[in-house]
Parts: C-alpha cells; structure tokens; sequence
C-alpha cells in the first residue's frame, strides 16, 4: 500500500559534515515525502552535493540523524544506500568508456546464469532499462565511448533506473542533455512520480524546476534557508534566498555601436571554408578585438567542433584560418596558445577536459602557463605565487587552501579555475565550450562580467552556449549553426529567441511563436 504523500519518506535531521577547515553543511535540514518531485535549491558550494551525498552513503555525517521509511539510517557506502532502494545519478560521469552500455548498466550486478553473466537476459534487461529513461534509441551494445556526451548522460540515467530506486536522485544530471532529451526526461521523472517514487532533483536551470518541481527547498552556505510549494515564490525571490542578496540583473551592458570612421578593424581572426568530415561545411567568419560573437543553433550541428577545429585539437580540416591578416596553419592546441596566435579554450567537460581533479588547485592554475613561470625549466616558486594570487583575486575562486584536491572545490569554483588557468595566459582569442553548465547563478553573473570586461580590454570571444538567454544577453553577434553551415547571423536587437529558435530551425525568421518555440 502506498504510503501517504504528506507523510514524510525520508527525513534528515541536523547532518553537519567538515572536509579540512570546510565546512560543507551546518545541521541541514530535509523531508522527502513520495510520490512528489523534490528540487533541491543553492549556489554552487551551498552543500546541495554533500547533502545529496550523505543521504546516497558516499560520504559520511559528522553528526545528524537519517530517517527511511519510518526506520533510523546510516549507510557506509553507495552500496548500502542502493539496496535499500536510494539511487542517484551524477552530473559527473560513473560510465566506463570502453565498455558496452548494457555492461554499463549492470556493472555492479549483471543478471547470471550457472554462475556466468546471462548476456541475453542482460541486453533484454538495458533495453527495458533504456526504455524507461526514454532512451529507447540507444543501443545496448554500442561501446559508451562512442556515443555523445548528451547520450551517455541518458546511459547514466537508465542505470539508476536499473537498480529499482525507492528514492531517485539527480544531481544536475540533465545539465548535458540536449533540448530533446531534457524534454524526455521530464516526461520520463513525471511518471516515475505517478508511479509512487520519491525524486530529488538538483538543477540550475530554473525552467526545468517550474516544469517538474512540485516542492522547493533552498540551502545556502550548507544550511537549510526555507522550503516551500513550488510556484509559491517568484524566480527573483528564490534567486535572493539562494544568494543571500539582492538579485541583480544578470548580463552586464553591450558596448554603444561605434560610428565608422574609416576602414574597419583587422579581424584577429578569420575562417574560410573550413571543413571537417561531415561536421563541419564551409564556415567562414571573422571576430574583431573586443567582440563577444555567439555561436548558436541546436545541439551537436558543429558549434563544438568548431571550436576544436580552431583549436587545433581535430585533424584532417581543410580550408583557411587567419591571424591578424596572416594565413596559420594550427596543428596542436600547443600551436594554438603559442604568443603568436594566442588563443585559449574553456572546454565542455571541465571534470575530464579541464581539470586534473586529485591535483592541488595551485598546480591546476598552473599548467597551461608553465612556461611564464619557469627559468630554464625550474619554476620560479615567487613568479607562480604571484600569478596564482592574481587569479585567485580575480575570479573570487573560494578554497580553503591552494594545495586542495581541485576536485574538492564546488562546481562553479572548478568551472573558475579552468578559465582562471588561461587567462594567467592572458589570450587574445578565448573559445568557450558552453562554460556555464551546471554553475549556479551568482556564478553564472560573475562570469559574463568577466568575459565582457575581457572583451572591453581588446580579447575576442568565440561563445557557444546552449542557453539562449545567454546568446541574447552577453553576445554583440551570433553565429547560428545548421548541420555543420552557418545558416544566419543575428546583430543588436535581432538576437532575439524568437529569431535564435527560427534559425536553428532553418526556418525563416517569424515562422516560431516566440512563447512556445513552436513552429507557426
């Protein structure tokens, strides 16, 4: 018999945990009651991982009770917390690469036979698995590395699902979907909550937390501020409580059109016709010093590779790139970030692209501009300490110590380090892969200050982002891409949504309704 949705399921009571001198809750506070969607609300570095991760047995409690199904808990590894039916799905990757999806899914406990794995029964059981995640489409013997990032997060989804959770957990885990598979997956948490089970569901992105959250509780500097009924506060009043400020707004003031006079300005850097396997079919543009230029469209059309191609990271690109004028020929990302080019990428996956996570945070901040610290191959200890304070100061990143692990630090202080490590480089050209993904607001405003006040000192910005609020509030011009072409360029006032979704959909501007992104 299902248990009365107002009755708590799981409640947690006083949970304080300290890693080092940080403090990550302070006797936080959590009811869950089932069959009910639970977001969980705060900044990066609010506690909302720690919190999540105490209740699923990865870390444990300094002090504090948990309370399941009327009993008293405790839980000393993610095992224990899965057989009693708690699950959770990470932003971060638990995937092995060169595995198959359905070896994924059942990596812990395969179905047997005789003793041996049952491979039918297993690739009968992912398929049910991926079909519940609404990933029907995935195929169960595909190698993991060889699909999409946006994909494997389905694979991740559809092995918590595997394990038959009572209480269902995600922690930002919808942050590398695609539009299409973020809409599945709401479908996919709505009757999973039909179905009696108790979700949790951490997200920044608040349109995802109006379309599924039936309850709110917000936490700020790893204490408990305020639950409520969602749709009872206003998205500036849960943004204040999560801050613990007033709520500015979030995208700084464009630069004036400045009046011709004369020929304009060099390009730092332009592309001709160039292309890449089926990816990529004759982009040609340029961005001028001091521009923020977006590149839009929907996901996976080429905007990533792109920014790999420029970065010399893809090889066998044909066509043409241009540096102040001159043809370059960009084999490796060493060539790219040489004096002569200047240029620097913020990648999409800062856990495995932009981060060594158990190295110190000082040697993190240090790698990409070893060469500006050292004499004759030895590192001036002064010189880093120097350079490192500077960024540190400059990005406001919030450590306890600079010899932490760098995976000890909240998401939004990882995403600040990976830029801060570049900027030590101070580049001409800056490439950002998405950079904002699963960041919290506060963050997300101290970053489009940072990448405006770069623009302003003469950098050139090259912006993908799949967050169309951000294209229309940070960029001076978007590039909207379509399989693999730049099918528009938006300038000032036409970069709006309306125009943004129409020409991701090669549509003519004026063919979507603005207020539902559906084609008229």
């Amino acid at each position: 018999m299902l248990q009365d949705a107002e009755q708590p399921f799981f409640q947690m009571s006083g949970v304080s945990k300290s890693f080092g001198g940080a403090v990550a809750l302070d006797h936080a506070e959590l009811t869950v009651r089932r069959g009910r969607i639970h977001a969980i609300l705060g900044e990066n570095g609010a506690g909302k991982s720690t919190l999540l991760k105490v209740m699923s047995g990865v870390v444990q409690p300094d002090e504090g009770t948990m309370h399941f199904d009327g009993r008293e808990v405790s839980f000393a590894s993610p095992a224990e917390a899965n057989a009693a039916g708690i699950v959770c799905v990470y932003q971060e990757l638990s995937l092995i690469p060169d595995l198959s999806v359905a070896d994924n899914i059942f990596a812990s406990n395969p179905p047997r036979r005789f003793g041996m794995i049952d491979r039918r029964a297993q690739r009968r059981q992912a398929e049910e698995a991926l079909a519940r995640a609404g990933a029907a489409d995935i195929n169960p013997l595909a190698k993991v590395r060889d699909l999409p990032l946006s994909r494997q997060q389905m694979v991740e989804l559809a092995k918590g699902l595997a394990h038959a959770p009572r209480i269902l957990i995600l922690d930002e885990a919808t942050s590398a979907l695609t539009a299409a598979d973020v809409a599945r997956v709401i479908e996919v948490l709505k009757r999973l909550r039909e179905e009696g089970l108790a979700l949790l569901f951490i997200s920044h992105r608040m349109h995802e937390v109006k379309a599924l959250a039936d309850e709110c509780t917000v936490y700020r500097n790893g204490r408990h501020v305020m639950s409520f009924e969602a749709g009872t506060r206003s998205d500036n009043e849960v943004v204040e409580m999560m801050i613990g400020r007033k709520y500015q707004h979030a995208f700084p003031a464009k630069p004036a059109a400045r009046p011709a006079h004369g020929p304009p300005a060099a390009p730092v850097l332009a592309c001709h016709d160039l292309a890449w396997s089926d990816t990529l079919r004759g982009i040609s543009f340029s961005l001028q010093p001091g521009e923020i230029l977006g590149l839009g469209g929907l996901d996976g059309q080429g905007q990533r590779e792109l920014l790999l191609a420029l970065f010399g990271v893809l090889r066998g690109c044909a066509g043409k790139i241009e540096i102040d004028g001159k043809a370059v020929s960009i084999g490796s990302p060493t060539a790219a970030r040489a004096n002569g080019i200047g240029m620097a990428l913020i990648p999409e996956d800062r856990k495995t692209e932009g981060l060594m996570l158990p190295m110190s945070l000082r040697e993190n901040l240090s790698f990409a501009a070893l060469d500006r610290m050292s004499t004759a191959g030895v590192i001036d200890r002064d010189r880093q300490q120097s350079l490192v304070d500077r960024m540190m100061e400059l990005l406001a990143i919030k450590s306890f110590s600079l010899d932490a692990p760098v995976g000890s630090l909240s998401g939004g202080n990882q995403q600040k380090v990976v830029i801060a490590k570049w900027l030590i480089r101070q580049p001409r050209i800056l490439l950002l892969s998405d950079p904002t993904r699963g960041i919290d607001v506060g963050t997300k405003q101290e970053l489009y200050q940072l990448l405006r006040r770069l623009a302003d000192e003469g950098a050139a910005v090259l912006f993908y982002s799949t967050d169309y609020d951000e294209l229309i509030g940070c960029c001076d011009r978007v590039l909207v891409l379509y399989e693999g072409r730049i099918k528009k360029e938006l300038v000032g006032s036409a970069i709006t949504e309306q125009n943004l979704i129409a020409s991701a959909l090669d549509l003519p501007v004026g063919q979507v309704s603005p207020s539902t992104g559906v084609a008229l």
